[in-house]
């Protein structure tokens, strides 16, 4: 399975948590937005940060960083970087490679 199957999987059970008033998510993927000022595209909004987490979740309390990967898939040093921030400033950060790993993290900080 591509890694955006797995994000798409991922993102409709929490939006059926979410509609339960269970958690709070959102999508963080870094995507292109057009500069006017520089008439140019930029792949980062003026704020975000290269290696952030695919999603941020809001669970009982709790600020989780959820990077979604396949099987194979690798973190980039930005996102070791990124991981290391949200776990000094006492946030959860997990990798995720299946829907079922994400049922598991949220029965296990419920």
């Amino acid at each position: 399975m591509v890694e955006s199957q797995i994000q798409s999987a991922i993102i409709d059970y929490l939006s059926i948590l979410e509609n339960q008033g269970k958690l709070f998510f959102q999508r963080t993927n870094n995507n292109t937005v057009y500069d006017p000022v520089g008439k140019r595209f930029r792949s980062l909004a003026k704020g975000q940060k290269k290696g952030f987490p695919d999603l941020l979740i809001l669970f009982k309390g709790k600020c989780l960083g959820i990077e979604i990967k396949t099987t194979t898939g690798r973190q980039s040093k930005e996102q070791k970087e990124i991981e290391q921030q949200f776990k000094k400033n006492g946030a959860i950060y997990h990798i995720v490679r299946s829907l079922e790993d994400i049922q598991r993290i949220l029965g296990e900080e419920a």
